[in-house]
């Protein structure tokens, strides 16, 4: 197998699109089978970062559509869509298309404890899936939406209750890995560092802004240690540094993400998620657009990055709503097709993996570059880069055809020192310079050489060819 071949700084503003390096192979373990190392009950061995392209696949099971807190839910009740059968059928779909792979199954507040016999298969089957897989069990606060409808008190309060009742449903002394959270306020990732022994938390959605019950655009998509000022920004100093990988929850399309909730009558949450996806472009569409996002992240990311990672979260009531199971199969089985040293792990596992190698925030800088795919809000004229790193964030949005650079759309900057809202409430986001989303009078696109001559320092302190373009 060919080792992959990185790209420097000059070689990634020069890269076109993903076409280049397509044909780059990950030297991996040499398969999924290599990750296990135990049985699968027990726990697997890490496997390596970097060389390494990571998908990771999550499910959500409740009772109501959003529990937001343990006396509140907000939507539809849920339970007649939740049944034994749907699950096996997530399971079996995810099985036929990624052979040896690995889930993440999180339970709700209320999932956890319904007496309906529903539930009670539920759990008794999430329980088999680890046994039998190595599957990970955890749980969800609040619905995905926590810190907006929760003292920071009361949301450890419920981590601390729901954890202890996931070890007791898998038995065995098990513990999870990871909590699976949507949002996650910094008081809470350090309450599960410190409290309770877990490393790793879906505790962010990228991008997310002015869709669904809360807001917080403003941190880096891939895995990051959360400051304690702040969960969406990157810590900068080590007393600040909550040892809790903070992951995304959906690998979204980078141009999609760029515009606010529904702008311009596109989805902005649109990328591999099978809501925006098969269930509003249609199975051809949809499946269309997953590959063209992971596609994003596995060639042209993976030649910037050494490493990539793609995430998806298939809600169980979804397959009542829409089906779509055999999408999900086809989509991972064109990934395990067109890249076959693909690794499926756990969340936790995959977080983990990432925390073993980078032991905080000062090594890794992300790069990304994406050309439309002409679907939805991922513009086919258009072409976005992305530059994420533990002092800022910086994208660059540019017309194909147009002067190289582009325009400056967003640049977020992690050394301002953020702070959290002190109280409930929806917005959560991390915006200070400039947004992408374009949603204050400050937050229009500008040339990179018309940003004031602080900002200019700051970013030529890293990628000083961007000046030269």
């Amino acid at each position: 197998m060919r080792a992959a071949v990185p790209l420097d700084r000059r070689a990634f503003l020069a890269l076109a699109g993903g076409a280049a390096a397509a044909a780059l192979t990950a030297r991996g373990l040499g398969g999924q089978p290599a990750l296990i190392s135990s049985p699968p009950a027990e726990s697997p061995a890490l496997p390596q970062l970097l060389e390494n392209r990571f998908l990771t696949f999550n499910s959500v099971i409740r009772v109501n559509q959003i529990e937001v807190r343990r006396d509140r839910n907000e939507g539809v009740d849920e339970a007649a869509v939740h049944t034994p059968g749907t699950v096996r059928d997530l399971r079996s779909a995810f099985a036929a298309g990624f052979p040896g792979g690995r889930m993440t199954w999180a339970l709700s507040w209320l999932a956890l404890q319904d007496p309906r016999p529903n539930y009670r298969e539920i759990r008794r089957l999430v329980k088999g899936f680890h046994d039998e897989h190595g599957d990970e069990v955890t749980f969800i606060p609040g619905g995905y939406f926590a810190p907006m409808y929760n003292t920071r008190a009361e949301v450890n309060r419920d981590l601390h209750e729901a954890l202890e009742m996931v070890s007791t449903l898998v038995g065995g002394g098990y513990r999870p890995r990871s909590v699976l959270a949507g949002f996650l306020a910094a008081e809470n990732l350090a309450w599960l560092a410190e409290k309770e022994g877990l490393h790793v938390c879906q505790g962010n959605i990228w991008s997310q802004y002015a869709i669904d019950n809360g807001d917080g655009d403003g941190s880096v998509c891939y895995p990051y240690y959360p400051s304690r000022r702040h969960f969406l920004a990157p810590a900068r100093e080590a007393a600040d540094l909550v040892d809790c990988v903070n992951l995304d929850g959906w690998t979204c399309d980078f141009l999609a993400a760029r515009r606010a909730g529904f702008a311009e009558g596109f989805n902005s949450r649109m990328g591999v998620g099978p809501i925006e996806t098969i269930r509003n472009l249609g199975p051809e569409k949809g499946l269309a657009q997953m590959r063209h996002t992971t596609a994003v992240h596995f060639d042209a990311g993976f030649a910037l990055n050494r490493f990539a990672w793609v995430t998806n979260c298939w809600e169980v009531c979804l397959i009542k709503e829409f089906g779509g199971l055999e999408c999900l199969t086809q989509w991972l089985a064109g990934v395990r097709k067109r890249w076959p040293e693909t690794l499926c792990p756990t969340q936790g596992e995959f977080g983990l993996a990432w925390r073993r190698h980078f032991k905080d925030n000062s090594r890794w800088d992300y790069r990304f570059i994406e050309k439309g795919s002409g679907i939805g809000g991922s513009d086919a004229n258009r072409e976005i880069r992305w530059f994420m790193n533990a002092d800022f964030r910086l994208a660059l949005l540019r017309t194909i055809g147009a002067p190289r650079t582009g325009k400056v759309i967003d640049f977020t900057r992690y050394d301002l020192g953020a702070r959290e809202p002190g109280e409930m409430g929806r917005n959560w986001s991390l915006m200070n310079r400039l947004n992408q989303k374009g949603t204050r009078p400050q937050d229009v696109p500008v040339e990179l050489k018309a940003l004031p001559e602080e900002d200019k320092a700051l970013i030529a302190l890293r990628y000083p060819e961007l000046f030269e373009e």
